[in-house]
């Protein structure tokens, strides 16, 4: 997708990062409104788009979190962004962390916060919660042909609805200036696409080392999570492996 097809902030940020944005420098797909990211850009997916595909959304109206939760996306206040994975690894759940510590990463050179991480997906200022990701995968005969990752970032103040509002935060919020939307999104996919790269040729050390570090408030804390469907429940713990000692 030509930048030109983009808003002028998102189009004027892909112009200057372009050189470092790696498998994301194209496609680029924006909609003004959508119902979730995530299934356009698995519409993409299904029809054989390349891997890197990028699909940024001004609203959602059913964007979704984790086990069908829903993500708040009122229209200027924030990030909703899926991109489009052909991955050689399959293991999901550490993509899930990869793409947890870049947007982190991402987040903080962009804006300057200190970004933590709570298990599995939520990126967090303190006890507010700032994003989420979502992975999900396409898979034929248990094997994955592709995986859309998804992610929210609350940029500005907006009028979530009651029990969204007294757990979020925004960049806004934490700094008193408004999100720049296409500075915070260049700076997540260099951040994403660096991280990625080690990650499918299993040079994983560092990850999960800025993983330990970003999710310290989280180590030793009971955690929940889906394993093949079914619920699991565990406790963080930190070793070099970054295992969770895990229960039904």
């Amino acid at each position: 997708m030509c930048s030109s097809d983009l808003p002028h902030d998102l189009a004027r940020a892909f112009e200057q990062a372009s050189g470092v944005l790696g498998v994301f420098g194209q496609p680029w797909l924006f909609v003004h409104d959508t119902t979730s990211t995530n299934d356009l850009a698995a519409r993409h997916g299904e029809s054989g788009e390349p891997e890197g595909l990028v699909v940024v959304a001004g609203a959602q109206s059913a964007g979704r979190g984790r086990v069908g939760r829903m993500w708040a996306s009122p229209p200027g206040a924030g990030l909703y962004v899926s991109v489009l994975l052909r991955p050689m690894r399959r293991d999901l759940g550490l993509l899930t962390l990869t793409a947890g510590v870049a947007l982190a990463e991402g987040i903080q050179q962009a804006a300057g916060l200190d970004v933590e991480l709570k298990w599995p997906n939520d990126l967090q200022v303190g006890s507010r919660k700032l994003g989420g990701i979502l992975a999900e995968a396409s898979s034929v005969a248990g094997d994955v042909r592709f995986v859309v990752l998804g992610f929210g970032i609350n940029l500005g103040v907006a009028a979530y609805p009651p029990d969204v509002a007294a757990r979020a935060t925004s960049v806004e919020a934490e700094t008193g200036q408004p999100g720049d939307r296409g500075a915070v999104l260049v700076a997540c996919l260099a951040a994403l696409d660096a991280r990625y790269r080690a990650f499918e040729r299993r040079q994983t050390t560092s990850m999960l080392a800025a993983w330990r570090h970003r999710a310290r408030g989280q180590l030793g804390r009971r955690v929940q999570w889906l394993s093949n469907g079914q619920p699991q429940v565990g406790t963080a713990i930190d070793r070099k492996s970054t295992r969770l000692n895990s229960s039904h």
